[in-house]
């Protein structure tokens, strides 16, 4: 069930504009607006929850199937050495549903532990140079 004014749930019904690099009737995932990396991928399911905590038990396994899919892929599709996954429960949750961080990783890439510089993307050509690999990966 959609929550009135989550923009996550917005990306899922497809009312707010997103690069979609995976849809099914679990999750969908998308690129991060603000990314730690290029690449970074927040993967939120379809049912609005706040928190992991507040996800339904029988749905954190598919869930996270999905988290699982796009963290293995992500090194062949955007050339990285590995990812970074985490999830935010109330404290640092910028936007109050479930989401999973799904970030690239390189060696030496200057990440030191929790501090989380955030970049941008030029444009939508940018963003998508990014999405259509990984899409490309997952289907």
């Amino acid at each position: 069930m959609a929550s009135s004014g989550c923009p996550f749930c917005a990306v899922i019904d497809g009312s707010a504009p997103a690069h979609v690099v995976l849809a099914d009737e679990v999750a969908v995932a998308f690129l991060d607006r603000r990314p730690v990396f290029k690449g970074h991928v927040l993967v939120v399911p379809r049912e609005h929850a706040e928190t992991l905590a507040d996800l339904p038990l029988v749905a954190v396994g598919p869930f996270f199937e999905r988290v699982q899919r796009i963290s293995a892929v992500m090194p062949g599709a955007l050339g990285c050495d590995g990812t970074f996954v985490a999830v935010n429960n109330v404290v640092s949750q910028s936007v109050a549903h479930l989401h999973t961080h799904v970030v690239p990783r390189r060696r030496k890439d200057g990440l030191r532990g929790f501090f989380w510089p955030r970049t941008t993307y030029a444009d939508d050509a940018d963003a998508e140079a990014y999405a259509a690999p990984l899409r490309a990966a997952l289907s």
